[in-house]
Formats: C-alpha cells, sequence, structure tokens
C-alpha cells in the first residue's frame, strides 16, 4: 500500500532525492509534473512523497521556501556559518562581508567562528566583527575549545557552514558531530592553504530539529546581478550602519563621502570598523560599475 509523507531532502545525486521522514531516509525521484512546471527540488526543501510498496518514492510537492541559493543549491537556510581563521590560512575579511551581506539579504543569521584558536587567537578579527551586530564565536576543533557553546547555538537550526579551503570547515563538523566523518584535508605548507574536500552539498542531523549542511563553498557573488542588491540597498545589509544612516546632513546619502555623512563620522570614530566600511566602499564601487542597461 502507498503512503504519503513529508519530510527534508538531505541529499541529491544524479536525480535521486534522499528524504529524511524522521523514521527513515526515502529514495525518490521527482514527478513529471515537477518537472513539467519546470519546479527543480534542492537540498533543504520540505517535501510531500509519495512512498512506493519496493520502499523507494516520488517527491510529489514542494512546500513554500524560506529561501534558496543557486550556488551551492540549498534552500531553508536559517543560518550560514563563517568559518575563519588567523592562522594559516589566513581570512580575507572582505570574503567574510561578501557572504555576510549575501545572507543578510536573504534573511539568512549570520555566525562567524573563528578556529585553530589554539594557534592564533584571532583577536584582530574578533575586534572587527564584535560590534558588527553578527554573532561570533572563537573555538579549536583540535582541542575541543569553545565548541560546547557554539554546538548549543546549532539547536533547532538548518545550518550552513562555509569557509575558504584550510580553514578547518570539516573538522569543525567532526568535532560537532564525529559520525559525520567528513574528509579532511592538510595544509600546503608551500602555497598555505588546503585542498576542498566537500564535493556535494549534504544535510547531516545533529538531532531532530538540528541540521547541518557541508557545502562545497560558496560562489563569488554577482551581488547586483543576482540578488538585485543596489547601490541605495547595500546600506541595508550592514547591520551597525542602522544606528547612524539616518543622521546624515543628506537625504539619500551613500556613505562614500566625508561631508556631512554620520556613518563615515561613526567611522572615523572607531564605532564603526574601518575594515568593514572599507569592505562597503568595495562593494558599492563594484556595483555602481554595473551597466543599467544592457
Amino acid at each position: 500500500m502507498k503512503e504519503v509523507s513529508t519530510g527534508r531532502i538531505i541529499k541529491g545525486i544524479g536525480g535521486f532525492y534522499y528524504v529524511d521522514i524522521g523514521k527513515d531516509i526515502i529514495t525518490c525521484r521527482a514527478r513529471g509534473k515537477l518537472r513539467k512546471l519546470g519546479e527543480t527540488p534542492y537540498v533543504g526543501d520540505i517535501v510531500d512523497i509519495d512512498i512506493q510498496n519496493d520502499s523507494t518514492g516520488y517527491v510529489l510537492n514542494i512546500h513554500e521556501r524560506k529561501n534558496v541559493l543557486i550556488r551551492p543549491p540549498i534552500s531553508n537556510i536559517d543560518t550560514i556559518v563563517i568559518v575563519a581563521s588567523k592562522a594559516p590560512p589566513v581570512t580575507d575579511s572582505y570574503f567574510i562581508d561578501k557572504i555576510s551581506v549575501m545572507a543578510v539579504f536573504k534573511n539568512i543569521e549570520v555566525c562567524i567562528v573563528i578556529n585553530k584558536c589554539d594557534e592564533d587567537n584571532g583577536d584582530e578579527l574578533y575586534d572587527v566583527y564584535k560590534n558588527s551586530g553578527i554573532k561570533i564565536f572563537r573555538v579549536s576543533a583540535k582541542n575541543g575549545d569553545g565548541i560546547d557553546e557554539f554546538k548549543e547555538y546549532l539547536t533547532g537550526k538548518l545550518t550552513a557552514f562555509t569557509g575558504n579551503s584550510g580553514v578547518g570547515k570539516s573538522t569543525l563538523i567532526n568535532s560537532i558531530m564525529p559520525q559525520a566523518g567528513l574528509e579532511t584535508g592538510e595544509i600546503n605548507a608551500k602555497i598555505g592553504r588546503g585542498r576542498h574536500t566537500t564535493r556535494q552539498v549534504e544535510i547531516l542531523k545533529l538531532s531532530d530539529g538540528t541540521w547541518i549542511a557541508d557545502t562545497p563553498g560558496f560562489s563569488v557573488f554577482d551581488i547586483a546581478a543576482k540578488d538585485e542588491i543596489t547601490t541605495d540597498t547595500l546600506q541595508d545589509f550592514f547591520p551597525e550602519f542602522k544606528e547612524y544612516k539616518d543622521s546624515c546632513q543628506f537625504v539619500g546619502c551613500s556613505h562614500v563621502k566625508d561631508y556631512g555623512c554620520a556613518v563615515v563620522d561613526a567611522v572615523n570614530c572607531g564605532k564603526i570598523q574601518q575594515s568593514r566600511y572599507e569592505s562597503y566602499k568595495r562593494m558599492f564601487e563594484e556595483l555602481e560599475s554595473i551597466p543599467k542597461y544592457k
């Protein structure tokens, strides 16, 4: 007898979707009507499935998504964890800022985890973000420092991890859930970075209601064309600007000129970190250089 159940897609390979329904994981294909409608199931989707007599199934319906990313292809993310490090390979702040802008735009909570604190405590990086409105942790996946507090933060969320190769993303996930057994890579001493070890998007269940997504990494975002962020709206995705941006002398201030700008004054007074402001200006210039009509 056929059975209809609801679950979450945790992996997709070659047209097969693996759906966690709580008591089991069902291997499914998408129904033809989804293909006709141009609807592609994503890892992270909540779906209704029709379970067949042979215990395989078909995806019947995709529930409304909270959000969706194209690269990597994943949906319904609650939090993006940006794994960073001040030990080699040192994380570029601009990488963190572009990811965080995209996440805030998508209504995804941002969290920064400074890993490898057994090698370098990351004080400089911590100081940049401690007043940014972004949650930040310092941990050592190697010796377990800070892991319990960070693990508690993940409770009840679907969290995607990203970070440049070699910062210990897979090692961090393994320290949170040893059963994951993710492959980890060594740092190449000559080039100062690691090799990518994650090849596909997969969601791992930490506990009921708590999920971890391991991803191959987030692409360099075309923040204008892909997400429709403009020079007018970019400021909205820097949370620490909020307190100051309405106090500028001129209406519609872009916060890239000194005169009469309350945001620039806050930067000069040390209330907004210079590094964050430089990232804002760099993104603003990138957006400004994109032709409005092609």
